[in-house]
């Protein structure tokens, strides 16, 4: 069951359009049981998958990052430059998931909702690292 609020998909929103102005670039989004994005360059050209995961903190306290390793799975499945983007409070971080290091493990929310089977799960988290850049957002 996906559970995603209106309020997730207007911050997933302003991440990716953060991520794509930083070279003129556009997206669009994928159906939902996928990964969330392509991208393209500003000539309109596909160059990268992206999925963007949700941190409710600030850039400064937002590590370690963390995704599912499924979602992980599914973005390196399409091969083309993939990037994970982080949806902070007060900006994104980023970063080209074949450059990362990271640690995996069983983990996910604190508090699992009530019929989200993937609340608990095999998790990735990326402690700050020269791979993750980060841009706040005006």
């Amino acid at each position: 069951m996906i559970i995603e609020t209106e309020e997730d998909l207007r911050r997933e929103k302003k991440a990716i359009e953060t991520y794509v102005s930083l070279f003129r670039g556009s997206y669009q989004k994928l159906d939902k049981y996928d990964i969330d994005y392509k991208v393209f360059d500003k000539d309109g050209l596909l160059i990268s998958y992206a999925e963007v995961k949700g941190s409710f903190r600030q850039i400064y306290n937002a590590y370690p990052v963390q995704v599912a390793v499924k979602k992980l799975v599914k973005l390196l499945d399409k091969r083309l430059n993939p990037v994970i983007i982080w949806a902070c409070d007060d900006g994104i971080i980023y970063g080209d998931l074949e450059k990362l290091v990271g640690t995996i493990k069983l983990g996910g929310r604190n508090t699992p909702r009530p019929d989200a089977v993937n609340d608990v799960e095999l998790m990735a988290y990326f402690e700050k690292q020269k791979s993750l850049r980060y841009v706040r957002f005006i």
